[in-house]
């Protein structure tokens, strides 16, 4: 029966120096009260001790807290009535059932399916004829193995049983053989333990995954001119200022690596396109622009923006910050500055954006050997300090610029390049070839956010259907269940997704 907050409901329990037990009852149409849900737990040591009143109302608790959820809220006078055992014959047992009874139903299961294994019964045959098979021998009519007396485990019975011994602990690979052979002889062992807990759903939800994480770094190819390619992030919250300026939009050409910092007052899309228009005016517009998935990002104002403009917009993976490291570097470097400049007023960081700004772009950068001042514009920045010397530097700087502006961008190209390759070698190392989905696989996608709480929450989401291979290892996926955790429809990345295990993957 499922549970419907307009019937009549009603929390039984029932507690020994065992267990603890409750059941959630409703009454139907006819007027029969039906089990909803039950709970029963085993007592710890201390609460095995406790007075029969303190069992039953430590029952009363479980119960109320189990299922808080379907009573809270609902108004009720409530009278506490006892009963006899005889008359509460569905909690009681729940409260006094030894664990051992599962344990014997367990091994009768194994009993009855050796019958029905044509393997075993030879066996059995074999020792009932000559009195001996191998390290095998038979008590009761029961099939063991070895001086352990490990219980033979019949084919159709292997699953079962690692199952059950899973359940009890979730132990690793290690841990669940020794946990098995104590008891249990199933021939092949590790690789059907490995088909069991690979296919198990709780552990696939749970479980990080082992090994080198999957896929290779892809950097974003570049183009050989300046302000073909924009990063896009924005920055904040930061202390507001007098002016209500609480974000800066960071803006960095993706061959240059020329840093704009803009301030503002929201992250809305409008307040983006503003920016990029007085950008424009200056700059006219880039080819692509780069930006993660932020609502000022994929709103429909941003979406029409670029396609009236002509320019091709790229948004980075969900939870992947290294598809957008050209900024996530810039922020790295800006917010030091930054609390340094402003330590005494945390306020007044306005006022220092435009040195941060000038400082960036006039430092010599490793990854294109030379500053981005110098590679978009084709002479070195005129800074206040040593004024005479780069005087006399720009004035050669000039003279020789229309020729060496090739060279120096092929140069810049070539360096980019190079690092490139240094970063995608250092990063492969510690990675392999990513799993490989198609349209339809169903697949768990990995929780990229905890928050207070969530700690002891699902590492996965799951199951989910991909519905769309994009290049680089990344897919668009859609959850498959509406009732389940997660979002809707999301893209992410191989290295972020396990495939949904299936009933066969472990027979």
């Amino acid at each position: 029966m499922i549970f419907n907050q307009k019937l009549h409901t009603k929390l039984q329990s029932d507690a020994s120096s065992i267990a603890l037990a409750a059941i959630l009852m409703q009454k139907n149409e006819e007027g029969e009260m039906h089990p909803v849900y039950y709970r029963s737990r085993r007592t710890n040591d201390i609460e095995s001790c406790y007075s029969s009143y303190d069992l039953e109302a430590l029952a009363v608790i479980e119960g109320v807290k189990k299922f808080h959820h379907y009573l809270f809220g609902s108004e009720y006078d409530y009278d506490v009535e006892h009963r006899a055992g005889c008359r509460m014959p569905h909690a009681d047992a729940l409260s006094r059932i030894p664990y051992v009874a599962a344990v014997v139903t367990l091994h009768e299961k194994i009993s009855q399916a050796q019958e029905r294994d044509e393997d075993l019964k030879a066996i059995k045959q074999l020792i009932l004829t000559n009195g001996q098979y191998n390290d095998h021998y038979m008590e009761q009519g029961v099939l063991y193995k070895g001086d352990q007396r490990q219980l033979v485990v019949p084919e159709l019975m292997k699953k079962e049983v690692i199952k059950e011994v899973h359940n009890n602990g979730h132990f690793a690979m290690k841990k669940m053989k020794e946990a098995i052979s104590k008891d249990y002889f199933i021939k092949n062992m590790d690789r059907k333990i490995e088909g069991v807990i690979t296919s198990f759903i709780p552990r696939v939800l749970a479980t990080r995954k082992e090994g080198k994480q999957e896929g290779y770094l892809n950097p974003i190819g570049k183009e050989g001119t300046p302000l073909h390619t924009l990063h896009l992030d924005h920055i904040g919250p930061l202390t507001e200022t007098r002016k209500m300026y609480n974000h800066i939009l960071t803006v960095v050409d993706g061959f240059t690596k020329f840093v704009w910092l803009y301030p503002t007052k929201s992250t809305t899309s409008a307040e983006v396109i503003s920016k990029l228009q007085l950008h424009q005016d200056t700059f006219a517009n880039p080819v692509r622009i780069i930006t993660d998935r932020g609502t000022a990002f994929t709103s429909g104002a941003f979406k029409k923006y670029c396609e009236e403009e002509g320019i091709q917009h790229v948004t980075i993976t969900t939870g992947i910050p290294r598809g957008n490291g050209q900024v996530e570097r810039v922020h790295r470097i800006m917010i030091p500055m930054l609390t340094k400049l402003c330590i005494e007023d945390q306020s007044l960081w306005y006022k220092h954006v435009g040195r941060v700004q000038r400082a960036i772009n006039s430092t010599y950068q490793r990854s294109i050997d030379t500053t981005p001042f110098q590679l978009l514009t084709g002479t070195k920045m005129n800074c206040k300090e040593d004024v005479e010397i780069l005087n006399l530097l720009l004035q050669e700087t000039i003279e020789q610029y229309s020729e060496s502006r090739e060279s120096l961008r092929q140069k810049a190209r070539d360096q980019i390049q190079k690092i490139q390759e240094e970063n995608r070698n250092t990063y492969n190392k510690k990675r392999k070839q990513s799993s490989q989905y198609e349209v339809g696989d169903l697949v768990t996608i990995k929780r990229t956010q905890f928050g207070p709480g969530l700690k002891l929450k699902a590492k996965f989401f799951g199951p989910y259907k991909v519905v769309k291979v994009k290049r680089n290892d990344r897919y668009d996926v859609v959850k498959l269940y509406q009732d389940t955790e997660g979002p809707n429809s999301t893209a992410t990345s191989a290295d972020f997704m396990k495939r949904w295990p299936e009933e066969d993957d472990c027979e």
